[in-house]
């Protein structure tokens, strides 16, 4: 009997559904979400590259506004991340690399340019105390992200430092010319480069909840704050020196306020001995 050769199996054909036309497109638009915080990031860099020019031309009236419209940038460019989802490591760093550029190289020069350049090397060497300060601010903020209390910074924020040298140089871009009137422009490098590598802590304001009734007076207030910056240029100085003297002074008054603590605690162990005795 001749066996009959078996029939072959039969092939299950899979058929792969079309491409939609919507596929590609979204996929562009998820590229273009995470690309979106890295060009805020650019646009940031582009402003203290912008700003580090125009001061080298001296033309400081130019210059100084960069620094503003930088930090501006660099308060979106994170905020963006966390809203899409897109954040990553590469932003960070990327942001970091930016921000030594527009607020910590960028003020140090124009400042160079403003004040310090008749001071020859002593002017160099103050700027470089601002540029090393933003550095290192910024290297120690990124390894301390996640384990520190987000109420607070510890140390000046790099922006908030820059925006010293930026705000006063806006109000006053004539400069100074003398060697003893330079001097006092050393303080205007030295002092925020110091803190920014200090542990005082300055108010954050990431912790601040829009829909407590606290976040009220907060937010009058910042508008009151707005409307004033609009009338006239000091009250950006005003606002700057301000929160830069914010961190000291709040470190200056919890040391009283534990000192003083101490001393009660002291006159009470005192009061129960003698009691005892």
């Amino acid at each position: 009997m001749i066996d009959e050769p078996e029939d072959p199996p039969s092939r299950i054909r899979v058929f792969t559904p079309a491409r939609r036309a919507s596929d590609k497109p979204a996929r562009r638009f998820r590229r273009g979400v995470y690309l979106l915080p890295s060009m805020f990031t650019l646009a940031n860099m582009f402003s203290g590259y912008a700003c580090i020019v125009y001061a080298m031309r001296g033309e400081l009236e130019k210059a100084a506004p960069l620094i503003g419209l930088a930090i501006i940038v660099d308060m979106l460019d994170g905020r963006v991340a966390r809203m899409t989802g897109t954040t990553s490591q590469f932003g960070i760093e990327f942001d970091s690399l930016a921000d030594v550029i527009s607020f910590g190289v960028a003020p140090a020069i124009m400042a160079f340019q403003w004040g310090l350049q008749p001071l020859g090397r002593l002017g160099w060497a103050a700027g470089f105390v601002f540029v090393a300060g933003a550095a290192i601010r910024l290297a120690r903020f990124n390894i301390q992200t996640g384990s520190v209390d987000k109420k607070y910074f510890v140390g000046l924020p790099s922006p908030a430092a820059a925006a010293v040298p930026a705000t006063t140089i806006f109000l006053y871009p004539q400069g100074f010319r003398s060697p003893l009137e330079a001097l006092a422009v050393l303080a205007l490098v030295i002092v925020p480069g110091l803190l920014m590598v200090s542990t005082i802590r300055f108010y954050s304001f990431k912790t601040l909840d829009l829909q407590s009734r606290r976040a009220y007076p907060v937010l009058a207030l910042l508008a009151l704050g707005l409307a004033l910056l609009s009338a006239h240029e000091v009250m950006l100085v005003v606002l700057s020196y301000t929160y830069m003297m914010s961190g000291p002074v709040m470190w200056a008054w919890s040391r009283l306020r534990r000192h003083h603590h101490d001393e009660q605690r002291d006159g009470l162990l005192t009061t129960k001995a003698t009691t005892n005795t």
